[in-house]
């Protein structure tokens, strides 16, 4: 049997703690295997513990969940750190994911989605709540309107990389939110062939991460819509 995903947990509500316990404890593949209350407790035990994912919340007394991004990879390079939390904002996302977070959920998510995250997360894949994408590539927009027209990093239409018509699905889907899993079902092809075709599209694209791809998708479609 494969070992188990080990999973550090960082909230400072009690609750919150037992019930992610409880439902993580549900699943034979995951293994809770230490927790924190807030970013001071976590960064003396995550070092030994050196767990597979830390589910690090944002509102945290003293230094943020987004502030201790930075401590938490240092004292565990090998963790994958998934935001969860309540806040919507499109700022928070977007400093989250700059500062090396492998995701971004919200606290409403689903106890299967949750657990499907994670995994998607030890192989590789960002994870960011399909609610949130929007808020997403508006927050990275934002960030960049003080730039000069020549850096802007908006894509032309006309200038768009050739994706072959599998490829421009895939990207659709990977905009949507979507898994690998949840890709192969839509476009009744194998999981592996997803794979494949999400490599070819960040090549192409010149893109290392599935979140600035659906990224590039949404700014394609502004771009798009402009030009007609």
């Amino acid at each position: 049997m494969n070992t188990p995903v080990s999973i550090f947990l960082i909230d400072d509500h009690t609750l919150m703690r037992r019930g992610l316990v409880a439902l993580l404890a549900q699943q034979p593949d995951l293994k809770v295997i230490g927790e924190a209350a807030d970013a001071g407790q976590a960064l003396r035990l995550v070092p030994e513990l050196r767990p597979d994912v830390i589910l690090l919340d944002n509102h945290l007394p003293g230094v943020t969940g987004i502030d201790a991004i930075a401590g938490l990879r240092e004292a565990s390079p090998q963790s994958r750190i998934l935001m969860l939390t309540v806040s919507e904002d499109g700022q928070d996302l977007a400093a989250a994911l700059r500062k090396g977070a492998q995701g971004y959920l919200l606290k409403t998510i689903e106890g299967h989605m949750l657990s499907d995250a994670i995994h998607r997360a030890m192989r590789g894949e960002s994870v960011v709540s399909p609610e949130m994408m929007g808020k997403l590539v508006a927050a990275l927009r934002s960030n960049e309107s003080g730039m000069a027209p020549e850096a802007s990093a908006e894509p032309e239409a006309e200038a768009a990389p050739a994706l072959s018509p599998r490829e421009e699905e895939v990207l659709g889907e990977i905009a949507r939110g979507a898994s690998n899993k949840e890709i192969a079902r839509a476009l009744d092809i194998a999981e592996t062939t997803v794979k494949i075709h999400v490599q070819h599209i960040l090549r192409k694209l010149g893109l290392s991460s599935r979140v600035q791809a659906a990224v590039y998708a949404s700014d394609r479609v502004r771009a798009v819509d402009r030009a007609n």
